[in-house]
């Protein structure tokens, strides 16, 4: 046990660190008088005891996290603060740990997908903690972490590899690390605040802003409100929510340097940025098209306000609902399904396998077809005027062909524990995309509390392989990491 102290203090300093995220909601519990002020306090305590605790009994390890301990510290956050994140949910509203975890799960990994109905009446606290905790696993507590841990002396480069999601991991903003965590947090940050003050002037109450804020910028999806944003049926809301589940989706890094350098041509420059417009608003428009064709909505302007609101939504994997688009003709939902398993770029909030890995898969396609004509010819792939390195290239390989074996694999598992196939492909794809909800009995007028305990801790899981980008979970897996 002892070679893994390192990784146990600095889990126990997160952990600990973690607990006084609760004193927001318990303040405003505390002040709103909602009657959850003691799920906070027991939460609070056993949480940053645990934390206190860890750190206590390994105090004395200050050796610097090697690789192996970065990618085990990374799971060990993702798997287990949600075991300490649903304490306050098990407190105040009774329910099985199992749907405590899959809802804490849900929030952290910047799901959405919820087994809670009845949100308009649930004590407002909770729904904040619901937002606080996407809108921590937005950006990624590891990152946090890289920007408050060396105040600590406890060194945080390697945990930001192994969490940070994209392909390319190693091209680093500025020189120094803890500097970049702290830059992109406050981006990250200031965008949350303007996005709170816009919901605010649309007509949303001031809780209601910082609660839709706050999962709008993590694209996690949760609402205070069974009917998501069709509780204002507002287009000005809706179309404020769209400009920042975009900003959302693309790079958090591109913004970063563009508010730095006080430009949009890191945007322009930015290969990524251009393919995600291009493909979200394409789809906006082609599935508008199909439903004014197929009279859904007679009048173009209403197919389009909803396909652009709800296929935004989807494609940036936030999860929000404007309609029950699972009443659309079908192919309008599946299309965005198959969208959010792509759509966002590396290093934003966004699940799925991002959109660079898919601009690296559809090159080298179109790269083996010209070598079927041209057997000798070299043809290099090329992404934002750098050339893509073999072994960047073998890792996207690598990882869409594990990433439709879970998918296979998972929707099997569902489909054998008795779900329809529709209902268990999209609860896997909407989880392993950390989408939200899915179609049929998981669709957005529903919830996946309909699943039986075992499905529920499939999906758990299948948000963690998402989450973890499957590489980082299944490294921790293998046989050959435990071995010193």
């Amino acid at each position: 046990m002892k070679p893994y102290y390192p990784v146990v203090r600095v889990f126990g300093v997160l952990l600990a660190g973690f607990a006084l995220t609760m004193l927001v909601p318990w303040c405003y519990s505390y002040l709103s008088e909602d009657g959850a002020q003691s799920a906070y306090d027991e939460a609070l305590l056993v949480t940053f005891g645990t934390g206190v605790g860890l750190w206590w009994a390994a105090r004395k390890e200050k050796s610097e996290l090697k690789v192996r301990d970065g990618f085990l510290m990374v799971v060990m956050v993702w798997s287990l603060l949600p075991v300490f994140a649903c304490l306050p949910l098990i407190f105040q509203l009774h329910i099985s740990f199992t749907d405590a975890y899959f809802e804490a799960m849900s929030g952290l990994t910047t799901t959405g997908a919820t087994v809670l109905s009845g949100l308009d009446k649930l004590p407002p606290s909770i729904n904040l903690w619901r937002g606080m905790l996407v809108w921590l696993g937005g950006m990624g507590l590891i990152v946090l972490a890289v920007a408050v841990l060396p105040l600590l002396g406890i060194g945080g480069r390697q945990m930001f590899k192994a969490e940070t999601p994209g392909p390319m991991k190693d091209s680093n903003l500025t020189p120094r690390m803890a500097e970049t965590a702290k830059g992109l947090w406050v981006v990250y940050g200031v965008v949350t605040v303007l996005c709170i003050l816009s919901l605010r002037w649309a007509g949303m109450s001031w809780f209601d802003a910082v609660m839709h804020s706050f999962t709008t910028m993590g694209l996690g999806g949760f609402s205070s409100h069974d009917a998501s944003f069709g509780h204002w049926d507002s287009p000005l809301i809706e179309g404020i929510t769209v400009v920042f589940m975009l900003i959302a989706g693309m790079n958090f890094a591109t913004l970063f340097l563009a508010v730095r350098g006080r430009s949009l041509q890191p945007y322009l420059l930015d290969p990524e940025a251009r393919y995600f417009i291009g493909v979200t608003l394409a789809s906006v428009f082609g599935i508008a098209l199909y439903l004014h064709w197929q009279e859904t909505y007679p009048a173009f302007l209403t197919a389009l306000r909803h396909s652009l609101f709800n296929v935004v939504s989807i494609a940036t994997t936030t999860g929000f609902a404007s309609v029950d688009y699972n009443l659309w003709p079908m192919f309008a939902p599946l299309w965005m399904l198959f969208l959010c398993s792509f759509a966002t770029s590396a290093g934003s909030t966004g699940g799925g396998i991002k959109m660079m890995r898919a601009i690296i898969l559809y090159k080298q396609v179109y790269r083996e077809l010209l070598r079927a004509m041209h057997p000798n010819a070299i043809w290099p792939i090329r992404v934002g005027g750098g050339q893509v390195e073999q072994n960047i290239l073998t890792a996207v390989l690598a990882f869409g062909f594990a990433y439709m074996c879970f998918l296979v694999a998972l929707t099997l598992l569902m489909v054998f524990s008795g779900l329809d196939i529709l209902t268990a492909f999209s609860a896997v794809v909407a989880t392993v995309n950390n989408t939200g909800p899915g179609l049929n009995q998981v669709g957005p007028s529903t919830t996946f509390e309909v699943l039986t305990d075992f499905q529920t801790w499939v999906c758990s899981f299948a948000m963690l392989l998402g989450r973890l980008e499957i590489f980082t979970l299944l490294v921790v897996l293998t046989p050959a990491f435990w071995r010193r």
